[in-house]
């Protein structure tokens, strides 16, 4: 430590000088979890090349086989099979499918959805944001899984259905974050230029403020991500999701139920797959929100 003469001439201790390193430098890239997403990427992509197996038809004979490392295990079955003598791994790679597909449509639409109220709202004002939040705020009042499980039983039981109530059940979120992002930019000095301008409101919109919320529309739909598989599988455990045959996680979870003490692979399996993809989900959504967050960027 070094030593410094104060304005009366004593000498003094210099402050120790401590450097402070960005947080957003220290954010690490969540390379576990992006692999992981790649390859369910990949495997749905993939999955009519890859599965050894139909997915929707079996052999009786086959039934219950457990997996290939386990005594009695078959190696054309690696994963085992279920009550009905379907392969397990061929509908894993299946359901990855299905829950690829509903985590990317309903996240898309119910993002554009909430994007365009909250825009409206935000920019517009007066009895026309009153009556967008008043809407928002009744539908973030609804506990989402069980208007989701009433819902998907008033509609019946598909896939389509399942998009539907997820899109309906989550759109508010998008409305609300954005509506309040709509309202600080649009007392912004760019944005009054624009009036000045003559630039028609729409123009205004699309131009000027939803660019500057994109990050936040991105944040929020990798954060979501993982919330719709999780409901979809939900939704298909409870038997009000996607009907069977179909190979969807959470139906072949229930399939397994009654007999998980001795064909605990029929259960367990996809049960790991549904973990697996939900915790790499989160923890690449909490890596983009880090990433945006402009507190830490500022550190």
């Amino acid at each position: 430590m070094t030593t410094t003469e104060s304005d009366s001439g004593a000498p003094r201790a210099e402050e120790p000088r401590v450097k402070v390193r960005g947080a957003a430098t220290t954010i690490r890239f969540p390379f576990v979890s992006m692999v992981v997403l790649v390859l369910v990427v990949l495997v749905a992509v993939f999955a009519p090349l890859i599965a050894p197996h139909d997915p929707e038809v079996g052999q009786l004979s086959n039934k219950l086989i457990p997996p290939v490392w386990q005594e009695g295990g078959n190696s054309d079955f690696l994963l085992g099979t279920d009550t009905l003598g379907r392969d397990i791994f061929t509908r894993i790679l299946y359901g990855a499918r299905v829950s690829l597909m509903v985590a990317i449509l309903a996240t898309g639409l119910a993002g554009v959805l909430g994007t365009i109220v909250g825009l409206i709202a935000g920019f517009y004002r007066g009895w026309v944001e009153i009556l967008l939040m008043r809407i928002t705020d009744m539908t973030l009042a609804l506990p989402l899984m069980l208007m989701a499980i009433v819902l998907v039983a008033l509609l019946g039981a598909s896939l389509t259905n399942v998009l539907m109530v997820i899109v309906i059940l989550l759109w508010p979120y998008y409305a609300r974050q954005i509506r309040g992002e709509a309202l600080a930019i649009s007392e912004e000095d760019f944005v009054d230029l624009a009036r000045v301008a003559g630039l028609s409101s729409p123009r205004i919109l699309w131009r000027h403020i939803l660019p500057n919320v994109m990050p936040t529309i991105g944040v929020l739909a990798t954060l979501q991500v993982a919330l719709i598989i999780l409901l979809e599988a939900s939704l298909s455990f409870l038997g009000v999701g996607i009907p069977p045959p179909t190979p969807a996680w959470g139906l072949m979870v229930a399939d397994g139920r009654d007999i998980l003490g001795r064909a605990w692979w029929v259960s367990i399996i996809p049960g790991i797959a549904i973990f697996g993809v939900v915790l790499a989900a989160n923890l690449f959504g909490d890596w983009v929100r880090d990433r945006f967050d402009p507190k830490l960027r500022q550190l």
